[in-house]
This record gives structure tokens, C-alpha cells and sequence, in this order.
């Protein structure tokens, strides 16, 4: 990439790694994520996330911790630069991504895919709290919908914990009251997109 079509935060930083990194921690800084997670999320190769991770806890600007063998790492709120940092990232300088992320709805999201999507929950799952993000109801066979579930997760910069399933799936498991389903239905809906009402039917 050309320096001249950098962001402003990544010329501040140097880095477009480190850049994502911070966004990614500072805008989340309640929420732990280990390597990978943070590799598909700020979509970056492994070893710069890996480089970058060591030099910001060099720093003191992330901490890390051990669970079931993994490696979670947040933002350390404790830190002097964590106000200044999370003035910079809470203001979305990046005015491009600020539209996308501020403007869209789940109706601007679905467009892409609208001709395989039979029906979408979304949740307002709580950190730590079980249960998933998004319910994705339709046809996947040609992995369409798996891969604009990674664009969506990219877009709003946080993991997204999703499940795809069919109609037909949905509509059985609904009817014989599958617990999953369920406990979906009972959770925090932000929005449904139900176009052939499999959903509320």
C-alpha cells in the first residue's frame, strides 16, 4: 500500500498492523481475543499480527492471559495511554469506515446476499454471555453466505460468533423446540429479517 493512501491512524502509527491492532483493542476494551481471531477479524497475516502483539505489550498497552491453553490478549486499561488511545479510536478517524459502520443497517448488510438469505436473527449477546451473534438462515452450499459472514465480522471490527443453517433445518428444529433455537428466540434480538416469515411463524 502507498503511503498516500494510508489512514491517517496508520501514518500516526506506522504501521498498518499496529494501526488494526489498537482499533481492534481500544474500540473493544472489555473484550479479550487470541491470535487467530484477531488475524481473520483485521484481516492481516499471522506474523505481523504476532510482531505487532509484541511490541504494543512491550509498551505496556496490552496485557495478556492464559485460558483452556489459549492466549487472550486485551487492552490494559490501567496503562497512561489508554485515555489518549481510546479518545483516538472511540472518534473513528477513519471517516470511510466511520459511514460504513455508523450508516448501514442489517438491510444495507443482507443486499450481497439477499437471493440466498431465507431469514437472519441478531442478537445483543453481552460479553462472556453464551449464545451467538448472528443466526443465518439459507442456502450455503456455495459458501456465499459463510464468506459475507467474514465481511460483516470485518466491517464492524469485532468476532462475530455465528451459526448458518437451512429453512428446512430452522423450520424443524423450531417446531420439535430445539433447545439452540430456543434459547436463540429467548435472548436480545436486535433485528430480524424474516422475508418469507419462517421465523415469527
Amino acid at each position: 500500500m502507498s503511503k498516500e493512501n494510508n489512514t491517517p491512524t496508520e501514518k500516526l502509527f506506522g504501521s498498518k498492523t499496529r494501526a488494526k491492532l489498537l482499533r481492534l483493542f481500544f474500540e473493544n476494551p472489555s473484550k479479550s481475543f487470541y491470535v487467530r481471531e484477531m488475524t481473520r477479524v483485521i484481516d492481516e497475516q499471522i506474523n505481523s499480527v504476532r510482531r505487532e502483539l509484541l511490541n504494543l505489550e512491550s509498551i505496556g498497552v496490552i496485557k495478556n492471559e492464559t485460558f483452556d491453553n489459549k492466549v487472550y490478549y486485551s487492552a490494559n486499561n490501567k496503562h497512561p495511554f489508554c485515555k489518549p488511545l481510546s479518545d483516538i479510536f472511540s472518534k473513528k478517524i477513519d471517516s470511510t469506515r466511520e459511514k460504513d459502520v455508523k450508516d448501514s443497517t442489517w438491510e444495507d448488510y443482507i443486499r450481497p446476499v439477499k437471493n440466498y438469505l431465507k431469514g437472519l436473527i441478531v442478537t445483543n449477546r453481552l460479553p462472556g454471555q453464551d449464545g451467538i451473534d448472528l443466526l443465518i438462515i439459507g442456502n450455503d452450499k456455495t459458501k456465499k453466505l459463510t464468506r459475507w459472514a467474514e465481511v460483516v465480522e470485518k466491517k464492524q471490527g469485532k468476532p462475530i460468533n455465528y451459526v448458518i443453517m437451512t429453512a428446512d433445518d430452522f423450520t424443524y428444529r423450531k417446531s420439535v423446540r430445539d433447545r439452540f433455537i430456543a434459547e436463540i428466540l429467548e435472548m436480545e434480538i436486535t433485528d430480524i429479517i424474516d422475508p418469507d416469515g419462517i421465523i415469527k411463524e
